[in-house]
This record gives structure tokens, sequence and C-alpha cells, in this order.
């Protein structure tokens, strides 16, 4: 069953409440104050099933908007995700402000579909009604409402006169709306937060995108709260899922009415961030007073949302009817994706001055970014987009989750798109990073760099440490790892355990060096378990001081020394031993003490502690009082 969001607009008293009562049965006006005044203040929803000549239901939602002027920011919390709307003029009035004011704002919010409703038709005569299709015609010529294109028709809500007419009309055009895919990303913009005796809290709005599922884990934007789908309706009926393009009310466990409000979000767990900053495709209506100046602050309007923002324009000021990118400050955080249409009002007076499209909403540069990049964003080539994005990350990489959050295509359509560019090898991709081939080339460069730098300060080390390396490099650890994989197999730099070297590079040590080694390692290797001072073996050796501290360094780094305290170092044979012998040990006695140690091993408690440390550390023994019990 295909479903459409209808929004009706119009100036006040032109009859948009009472169309579509007259259409549903409905009365969307719920509020006491609007039954007692006979105005709609705010947003009212109403619904009709209409059989089309195929044999299927139409759903159609409603989505009716108030027409005063004291109530646009109303009117604007409901516009946005309507898929066609009812252009109501009322035709013994014809044109009047608010008629202007909402047929820019749909402009701006890109309403491609819609029917011209002449309501009251009964109240002129037909030479009167021919006038103002006349006006209208031309009033709405060039337009997505051009009668060329788009229908008007004269109704009457207290008559039933064109009626019939019309609903014909909404399956047609209804028709031509593009299904949502409802595997998209789920997001849902809250026009209405309530609570219901014995199920708890409920939000209401139109499910702009995806769909969403009973029992399914959501999160609330911009508040990051996690929730619970306890349950679904659209249009009144409990269902299991709700898909893109209905009217949904959503029972939702873990969170009270207190803590939500209109311009929240409600969107899948762990896949969008909240935003501060968009950058924007700005257009101004040709009929605002004034330039716009650049840092003014405005009234921002996306979805549900309403906040204030500052504009930062690339020049002094931008001229009614042009067109311009601009970054937008907000005053609140949202969840926005590139697509997403805004309106912007003038701070004071408030009145409706342009709008436009999101592009990007996770900006990285404190300015905005060239023309070039805006102009990619705005384009329609999801390849090139992409391609953007990650030559922004540059020496960063572009997470694939980060690419998919950041443009609202899932990560199947990144990877889809970006497969052609890896292919040619513009675009390298580790895992689930991706990075630009020059930037992938030029970090690999200063890998093996770096390493030959470090072994030729430092002959007597085996090698650089990875964890140095990756510091001194600056590169995230998963490219890191990813660029190294690759300069090992094409034998550029080998990886021994935490060292990494250049291939066949190992310890260069001169004749008197590689002695002094042996030394030191033979010293050690004999002592077993009641090992001499480091100073006292140093001491023999015939190179200096310094050469010594290194080969001793490097023994260590190997972990042919092991040093279990600050004056102690052992060889590691004798340590393994040692493990052994405590192994042997367990099966006479679970537990060991101090006086038992040294008359097991024959050292004395200069070295017993220490190494009863050592074990405890190794997780071999485990200390209990005065004892350690053998693990």
């Amino acid at each position: 069953m295909k479903s459409v969001i209808i929004g009706t607009a119009g100036h006040i008293d032109h009859g948009k409440t009472a169309l579509v009562k007259a259409l549903t049965g409905i009365d969307a006006d719920r509020l006491e104050e609007e039954k007692r005044r006979g105005i709609t203040i705010d947003i009212g929803f109403a619904h009709l099933y209409l059989p089309t000549p195929g044999g299927e239901t139409l759903r159609l939602g409603f989505v009716d908007v108030p027409g005063h002027e004291r109530f646009i920011r109303n009117m604007l919390a409901g516009v946005g995700g309507i898929d066609l709307v009812l252009f109501v003029i009322a035709a013994d009035e014809s044109i009047k402000p608010q008629t202007r004011e909402h047929f820019e704002i749909c402009r701006l919010v890109g309403v491609r579909q819609g029917i011209t409703v002449l309501t009251k038709s009964d109240l002129v005569n037909a030479e009167t009604l021919e006038v103002v299709k006349a006006e209208v015609g031309e009033f709405a010529r060039g337009s997505f409402l051009d009668p060329a294109r788009s229908p008007m028709i004269a109704v009457s809500a207290l008559t039933g006169k064109g009626l019939d007419l019309l609903k014909q009309t909404l399956i047609q055009v209804a028709g031509k709306v593009p299904a949502k895919d409802p595997s998209a990303f789920a997001r849902l913009p809250i026009d209405r937060v309530f609570t219901i005796k014995g199920f708890g809290t409920v939000v209401t709005g139109t499910l702009i995108s995806g769909s969403v599922k009973r029992d399914e884990e959501l999160e609330i934007f911009p508040a990051r709260k996690r929730v619970r789908v306890r349950g679904i309706q659209v249009y009144g009926e409990s269902v299991d899922t709700a898909t893109a393009g209905q009217r949904t009310a959503i029972n939702l466990a873990g969170i009270e009415k207190e803590n939500l409000g209109r311009g929240m979000t409600l969107a899948l767990p762990a896949t969008f961030d909240v935003t501060l900053r968009v950058d924007v495709q700005l257009r101004l209506l040709a009929s605002a007073k004034h330039p716009l100046k650049n840092r003014s602050r405005i009234h921002f309007h996306a979805h549900t949302l309403e906040t204030v923002a500052e504009v930062v324009l690339p020049e002094a000021k931008a001229m009614p009817g042009s067109e311009t990118f601009a970054r937008l400050k907000l005053a609140e955080e949202t969840l926005l994706l590139p697509g997403d249409r805004f309106i912007i009002r003038q701070f004071s007076p408030v009145e409706t001055i342009g709008g436009g499209v999101v592009l990007d909403a996770t900006t990285v540069s404190r300015d905005l970014p060239p023309d070039s990049e805006l102009q990619t964003l705005a384009g329609q080539d999801r390849q090139a987009i992409l391609r953007m994005r990650v030559w922004r990350n540059y020496h960063d990489g572009a997470w694939l989750r980060e690419l998919a959050a950041s443009t609202g295509w899932k990560k199947e359509i990144v990877e889809f798109e970006l497969a052609p560019l890896i292919v040619s090898g513009d675009i390298v991709r580790a895992d689930e990073i991706f990075m630009v081939a020059p930037a992938w080339k030029m970090l690999g460069e200063q890998i093996v760099a770096t390493v030959s730098q470090f072994q030729n300060k430092n002959p007597l080390a085996t090698g650089i440490n990875k964890e140095e390396l990756a510091v001194t490099t600056d590169a995230v650890g998963e490219i890191f790892e990813a660029v190294s994989k690759q300069l090992v197999s094409e034998k550029k730099i080998e990886i021994i355990g935490d060292l990494v070297r250049l291939p066949g590079r190992g310890v260069v040590m001169k004749d008197e060096e590689a002695k002094s080694r042996n030394v030191i390692e033979n010293s050690f290797k004999t002592a077993g378990l009641k090992v001499p001072a480091m100073k006292d073996v140093l001491a023999e050796l015939k190179v200096d001081k310094a050469r010594a501290q290194k080969i001793v360094t490097l023994l260590l780094r190997d972990k042919t020394l092991v040093k279990i305290a600050d004056d102690l170092v052992f060889h590691c044979e004798a340590l393994d031993n040692l493990k052994g012998v405590i192994a042997r040990y367990k099966a006479k006695s679970p537990r060991i003490n101090v006086a038992q140690f040294k008359e097991l091993t024959g050292v004395s408690r200069k070295y017993a502690i220490p190494l009863l440390e050592f074990l405890d550390r190794e997780r071999i023994t485990r200390r209990v009082g005065d004892e350690r019990v053998i693990l």
C-alpha cells in the first residue's frame, strides 16, 4: 500500500481545515482554542484511503497547517516531509499575504507536486471564478503549481462541489510521487509529544526515511538517549512496522514526556552525530526587503526544528533574489543530513526571507570551504561527493561509518560508489577506512624514511618500536597497520614482534661490540638466579660506557635479558627455568612462602623477594598474606 503525505498551505480562513474535513471526515483542529476561535493554531492531521484504477489502495496522510502569520512557525513544523501540497486559495478573496508566503515556503522546501484548490467556489459566480483562475495561473506561472503542469480545481466544502474530482486528481498526482526507500536510515522528526494512560510516552511525526519496527531500539537526537519502541500506530491502526512516507505514532519505553519535544528526531542508534554547524546552499527570496548581511542572526527551521542561527557568508552581504553558499552556526545541536531542506526567517521583524538545502552537517574546516568543494556537495554525483569527502580527510583517512553518517547513505551504497575508485587506484581501502592514493603513498614513504633514520642513528638497535613509529608518523592506528602490512609485503620493511626495521638491517656491531654483547649475555646466563650487578659486568668491558649501555638496551629490547627490579637483571632462560621449578613444586604443595622459596632456589632474600614479585606479575603465583598461592 503506497503512502503519500499531503500538506495544506494558504492564507488564514481560506478553508484549509474545512477542505480536509470534507475529504476525510476528520476535523484536524484538535485544540479547544482552535474550535473556539475558528482558526487553526497548530498543525493537525487526518487521513484518507482511496482506491486506485489498478485495484490497489492509496493511503493519504494530511498535514493541515495554520494560515495566520502569527503561526507560521507552526506551519513550518508541518511542511517538512510532505510529498505534495493542496495549495488552497479562497475564490472570494483570491491571493492574500500568507498565500504568497506559503507559496514561497513550499518552493524553498522543495515541494514538486501540488494541486491548486479554489475553495468557497459557491460564494462567487462563474465570471468571478474565471478571473480568480486567471490571477492564480499568472501568480503560479513557472512554478510547480503552473497550470500547464499542475491541476487547478474549484471546490466547495459546504456543498461538496468538486470534491469527487479532487479525489480523482489526488489519485493521479499522488501516483507520480516517487516511493520512498524503506531500507534507508530511519528518521522521524517529532512534531507532537503526549502521554496515554496505561501506555506512557507517545511521539508522532512523519517518517521521512527508512522504517521503524516494534521492539526496535532507537536514539533521540540531540539528547543521545536510547529508547525502545513499545508500539506503533499508523493512521490509528496498530502495526509492527512503519515505513517512510507514513504519519506515525510511536509508544516509547525508557523516556518521560518531559524529556522530549518538537524539533527532536528519532533515528537509528550509534549511526549519526549531532551538529552545530551546517554548510548550505541558500536562496534568498526576491521579496526580501533587505540584503542579508554576513554574521546576521536569523530564525532557522528544518523539519520540526526551530532555532536561532548565525549566517556566515562568503561576501559582506547577499542580495534579495540571489543564491549563495553559506555556513549556518546553530544555537542548538540537531541532527541534519545533506539534502535536508530548511527555511530562514528574518530575526526581527520575523518574516520569511529564504531557505535552501543542507550540503554538509559534518563541517571540518573553521571557515566556509572553497566553492569547488561546495559545488561538488551540491551536485548529484555520489561518487564525486564521496571522493571529495575522502580527499578532505587526506592523511587521516575516512571511516566507512563516518561516510555513511555524513551522507545519510547506507554502508552498502558507500562501498558500491567507491568501488570503481578503488579499482582505478584513486582511493585505497584498508578494512573500514578509505584514503586517497597520494596520502597512502606519502605515509608509506614517511614510515620507511623514519625507520631508516632511526637505524642510522641507532646502529645497535634491532629496530624502532611500532608504537613510537606510529606516533612519529602521526598516523591513525588502523591506517598505520594497513600501510605497514603493505610495506612488509613489498619487502620495504620487516616487523619482528614490536620492532620495525629495514629488510636485512639487523644490529650493526663492530667486533669489540659483538664481543661485549657476548660477555654481558654469558655473565647473566651462567649466573642463573644469582646474578651479578650490572655495573660490575660493564666495568670489565673494553667498550665505552655509552656503547655498553646501548648493548644492554638491545639485550633488554630483544628480551634476552629481563629487568625485574631497578638493579636486578636476569637472563630469560633463568627465569623460564624458575617457572618450571615452581610448576613442579606445585605437585608437592599449592602454596610457598619466602623461606621455602629461598630453600628451593638457593637464593638470598635480596633475590627472593623481587623474584616472587616477578612471579606474581607473570601470574605464576598470587600473594596471600605471607605466602604465595601457585596458580
